[in-house]
Formats: structure tokens, C-alpha cells, sequence
């Protein structure tokens, strides 16, 4: 985030946030304020809201309580100023549809209009979207004939192509290999410092976006902490999340959090671990 944009309206701005579903409570009392180019990471174990987040921020969600606020105006569905970056989920080849043909359908859902003008406007707004993300190469391709990473690429486009402010990703590098995982992290990187966007970015997988990130949110059980990386990713912070011991250490650069007993699977859970797993490796390219 550069500093010029400290001073502006944040771009998105939670206000006393609860979200619950029924007895259960996800999260409450949850402010926070999301600045123009600022790369907020969204962490915690499953179940702790994280997606959750994003659909009241998509509009797809109403909050228990509180305010939820996009670009200025209340969260609602098919918000303009909001990119959506989904999972990584491979399509069939099968599909009929081109490269392109999934970057429009970016356009679409916000229904800019019919007539010339809009095909012109539409035709324009994705050749821009697929050169952000470096996919002219494939664009005319069938997408089932395409690679995992490249299908994520369109999908970045997809959510680019309406020169969002917001761009929120939910677990966006899950299934791809590291080098595509790195790619895509970049795109949105390269977005959010050329654009000034806003990125929320859920994962599960902290490690090749830990450099990129200047704060983190961090859900567990209910139970939040907000701070850069350096503040919240602490033995004594995650400790208290948790409620059970957890030990965070440096090794040659790279921090690795150490859990006992129950902490192995709530950290498990949160980061990538398999079953029997007891380090769960921040800074570090597995």
C-alpha cells in the first residue's frame, strides 16, 4: 500500500460486523477499514467465517449486525466495484467456451447495457482485462483444453474486467502447483500496486503470499486478531486464538508455527498440514 492512500476513504469498512447463524457466532464486533491498494490476508482454521466474509461483502450475505460498506455504499450483489477471484476448480473439456468468452462473462453479470455501443464497450473492457493478465496466447482457446493455471489466469481476468476498486479471492491458489501459485499471486500483486485495488485474499495457504501482504485477519473460533504479519503471526497471539500452546520461531528467515496436542489440527486446519503434521511452515515454499 503506498502511502498516499492512508488518507483516503477506505475502499471497503466493516463497522461493528456479526455475522451468526442461528445459536453459532462466526464473528462479532469486527471493524475494520480496508484502504485503496492495501493487501489484507484472510486466515484461520475451516469454519471460522473466512468465505463467509466475502459473501456479506458480495452481497450474498446479510449481516447479524453492524455495517458492511463497499467503494462508499452498503455491500449488495452485482456490485461494479467488486472483483470476484473463486477457487481454482478445473472445467471439463467439454465446456464450450473460449478463453475470452469466460472474461466476458465479467461484463455480463453486470449488465452494462445491449446495443453497438455495449459490444464495442464490452469487446474493449476484455481484450484490456486479458492483457493485464499476460493471457492473449490462449484467449481463443477452449478453456477445458487449457492448464489449471491458465484457466486461473482467465478467471483474474474475469474479475479485472471490470476495473474493480475491490478484489476479493477466496482460497484462489488452492489446487494449483507452486510456480502457477506464485504467477497468480503476482497478477494480483501487479493489480493492486498499478490500480490502487483493494485485495482481501482468504487462503489457507499463507506462504507465497506472505511477502505481498501488508496486514493480516485472523478468524478463529469466533475470535479475531488484525495486524501485519510481524504482529499477529506471534506464539503469544496465536496462542491466545487457539487457546492452547503454540510456538512461533524464525528459522534462516522463515517462520514456522509449532503446535501440541489439539493445536496440531486447528493449525493443521489453517495451514495446509496433513493429518499427523505438527509445523506449519509461513515464509516457506513447500
Amino acid at each position: 500500500m503506498t502511502p498516499s492512500t492512508s488518507d483516503r476513504p477506505p475502499a471497503v469498512e466493516l463497522c461493528g460486523a456479526e455475522l451468526a447463524f442461528g445459536e453459532r457466532i462466526l464473528w462479532r464486533d469486527l471493524d475494520l477499514a480496508v484502504r485503496p491498494g492495501e493487501f489484507v490476508a484472510v486466515l484461520g482454521p475451516n469454519g471460522a467465517g473466512k468465505t463467509s466474509l466475502l459473501k456479506v461483502l458480495l452481497g450474498q450475505l446479510p449481516l447479524s449486525s453492524g455495517t458492511a460498506t463497499v467503494a462508499g455504499v452498503p455491500a449488495h450483489a452485482g456490485s461494479s466495484h467488486v472483483g470476484y477471484v473463486p477457487q481454482q476448480k478445473t472445467l471439463d473439456e467439454g465446456v464450450p467456451l473460449r478463453g475470452r468468452d469466460l472474461v466476458g462473462l465479467g461484463v455480463d453479470g453486470h449488465r452494462w447495457g445491449t446495443g453497438i455501443r455495449y459490444w464495442k464497450t464490452r469487446k474493449a473492457a476484455v481484450e484490456a482485462a486479458i492483457a493485464q493478465v499476460g493471457a492473449e496466447a490462449y484467449a481463443d482457446a477452449p478453456v477445458g483444453a487449457l492448464s489449471g493455471g491458465e484457466q486461473q489466469r482467465l478467471r483474474v481476468a474475469q474479475a479485472l474486467v471490470g476495473d474493480p476498486q475491490v478484489l476479493l479471492c477466496d482460497e484462489p491458489l488452492l489446487s494449483l502447483d507452486l510456480a502457477n501459485q506464485h504467477l497468480v499471486s503476482s497478477l494480483i500483486d501487479r493489480r493492486r500496486r498499478d490500480h490502487d485495488t483493494a485485495v482481501l485474499f482468504v487462503t489457507h495457504e499463507i506462504n507465497p503470499i506472505l511477502p505481498l501482504v501488508d496486514r493480516v485477519l485472523y478468524l478463529v473460533d469466533g475470535q479475531f486478531r488484525i495486524g501485519t504479519p510481524a504482529e499477529v503471526m506471534t506464539s503469544e497471539v496465536l496462542s491466545e486464538l487457539y487457546r492452547t500452546d503454540v510456538e512461533v520461531l524464525e528459522m534462516r528467515g522463515r517462520l514456522v508455527v509449532v503446535g501440541t496436542g489439539d493445536a496440531i489440527d486447528a493449525l493443521g486446519s489453517a495451514g495446509g498440514l496433513r493429518p499427523g503434521e505438527g509445523v506449519h511452515h509461513h515464509h516457506e515454499d513447500h
